[in-house]
């Protein structure tokens, strides 16, 4: 299969070639040049490897890592995913936070450092991977790149505008990890990241690719984990699965449309966001007004400029279908503090709050009368969001072993103005 640039202005590439681009030269996005067909016959298979490999095998037809397909898919995907009920009998979590960073971002990182792993012959240049971070997936891309030959890897996090834990962890890694906390918004971080590749002479002088959320190689495997958990639902239940997806730069909402653009049973996809309103107020009006973000509790998705908004609109070029596919709501501070305090209660779990706003809108569409059931993407720990959460349970969370190793690793972060010119010397010295 052949990508092209959501600009339309560039060639169509080879995935491999779109992997180790991270950003297409027009500037814009790679997406597939075509869909394969509707899967008539869906897969017995039940764990995620397996399921991923038969997902993503069109995808990889043709290309130089189409036979390590297997291999990759078991080096990153072996992770658990499982739904879990909640004392509501009609809504439950998809649990993606049993990685070594207890994020989501674990399925994609990891899957993305073992396709670049395969493409970077011994010996050449170390390849820089630049990721721009608003929480989780800095730490999920170190860890997957960690101490990895051939790689060096650069994470720009919004200083004072993560959690501690969050901050900590992307700093623990060291080695060929450097993390830099800007002086800015997670905005700002990302536009320090495009002007990187878009800056030619840059390039020239330091193999550059993108870990983000832009990048091809962590968005389709991001789309097993609901392959996996449509399968299981129907097979249970019979009906297609539902899901309320919280989101802020758009990678993983992404994941579940494409899914089902596959044909996997997946019915209703529902998205939340934080009190930055961009989404929604797309979604509802067709105007889209980036802007600069805000500091909320839900900090992995302070997003004021999603940049995979160019792959939705690719998917959907007419409006009236995309806001048939697809709705977003925003849940401020105030109502995730209070669905917080009631999770353990209500749901039998204590949630982040990033969960916390996937539940916030299943409960607003049973207000409206929905009560069909559905699955909220449950995307981190709580205890990486202690000094968020534990104020609003009232006692303290258990911290998973992965995520303990990592706290107790010492940390470092290089300061650094949100300014190009500064980031640029930065990379080359």
């Amino acid at each position: 299969m052949r990508f092209v640039s959501t600009r339309q202005q560039s060639p169509a590439v080879s995935l491999s070639t779109a992997l180790l681009a991270g950003l297409a030269p027009d500037g814009g996005l790679y997406v597939p040049s075509r869909w394969p067909e509707r899967f008539a016959e869906l897969p017995s298979a039940q764990a995620l490897p397996e399921i991923a490999r038969w997902l993503l095998a069109p995808f990889f037809a043709g290309d130089p890592l189409e036979a390590e397909l297997d291999a990759i898919c078991q080096d990153a995907l072996a992770l658990p995913a499982p739904i879990v009920p909640t004392n509501d009998s009609s809504v439950f979590l998809l649990e993606l936070f049993h990685g070594p960073t207890a994020a989501f971002k674990d399925f994609g990182a990891r899957f993305l450092a073992a396709c670049l792993a395969r493409l970077q012959p011994p010996g050449e240049r170390p390849l820089t991977i630049l990721v721009a971070t608003s929480g989780d997936t800095g730490g999920a891309v170190a860890a997957a790149f960690h101490r990895r030959p051939g790689f060096r890897v650069v994470v720009l996090y919004p200083d004072g505008r993560v959690s501690p834990r969050q901050a900590h962890q992307l700093g623990a890694f060291g080695d060929n990890v450097l993390t830099l906390r800007v002086q800015g918004t997670f905005d700002d971080c990302q536009a320090l990241v495009k002007q990187a590749f878009n800056d030619a002479a840059l390039r020239a002088e330091l193999p550059l690719s993108s870990a983000n959320s832009i990048s091809l190689g962590r968005l389709l495997p991001q789309m097993s984990y609901y392959a996996a958990a449509a399968l299981r639902w129907r097979a249970l239940h019979g009906t297609p699965a539902n899901f309320v997806v919280p989101t802020g730069n758009l990678g993983n909402a992404l994941a579940s449309l494409w899914a089902r653009q596959l044909g996997l049973p997946i019915g209703q996809v529902r998205l939340a966001t934080n009190a930055n309103r961009v989404l929604p107020e797309f979604l509802a009006s067709g105007e889209y007004t980036p802007r600069p973000a805000l500091a909320t509790l839900a900090n992995a998705m302070d997003v004021g400029a999603p940049s995979n908004l160019e792959r939705l609109r690719h998917l959907f070029p007419q409006f009236d279908a995309l806001r048939d596919a697809v709705s977003a709501e925003a849940v401020d501070d105030d109502e995730l503090r209070v669905l917080m305090r009631r999770a353990e209660a209500d749901y039998g779990h204590v949630v982040c709050p990033h969960t916390a706003a996937a539940l916030a809108r299943i409960e607003r569409l049973r207000q409206a009368g929905d009560t069909r059931p559905y699955i909220a993407v449950a995307t981190a720990h709580p205890a990486k969001f202690d000094s968020v959460v534990e104020p609003c349970v009232g006692h303290t969370i258990d911290v998973p072993p992965a995520l303990a190793e990592l706290l107790a690793r010492p940390a470092q972060a290089e300061p650094l103005p949100a300014d190009y010119a500064a980031f640029r010397a930065r990379l080359l010295r």
